[in-house]
């Protein structure tokens, strides 16, 4: 199974309106809180996998298990998110990795955050 960019972006954005809770909470691969179109269990658990192992989503036991132990998102999860969250950054990000092919999180994050600065200079509140 290849990583899907689209699907991280989206189980995050299912993810942090969970944060927060002081209670751990089984996120199960077919829980209706971060269903999406389109993808199966089996895909959606292989990103919530990822998630983890990327450091994106606190983690407070190791070993297999189905799904996630889930209390919220890391400052990395955060800082990722709000990268990529706004839909116009996304899309710009997205058509870009998909002309190379070729991406890591961290390319994907500093290109989102280069679209950002380039929006801040367009309406003057740009960096020197």
């Amino acid at each position: 199974m290849t990583r899907d960019l689209g699907l991280i972006r989206e189980l995050l954005l299912k993810l942090e309106p969970l944060s927060g809770s002081h209670v751990w909470q089984h996120i199960l691969p077919n829980d209706p809180r971060i269903q999406l179109e389109g993808h199966s269990p089996d895909e959606i658990e292989y990103h919530l996998q990822l998630l983890m192992e990327q450091g994106f989503v606190e983690q407070p036991l190791s070993g297999a298990m189905e799904g996630i132990m889930f209390k919220r998102l890391t400052w990395a999860g955060h800082d990722y998110l709000d990268a990529v969250r706004d839909p116009k950054v996304w899309r710009k990000t997205k058509e870009a990795t998909d002309k190379v092919g070729s991406w890591t999180f961290e390319i994907v994050k500093g290109l989102a955050k280069s679209i950002i600065k380039s929006e801040l200079q367009k309406h003057g509140l740009g960096f020197d």
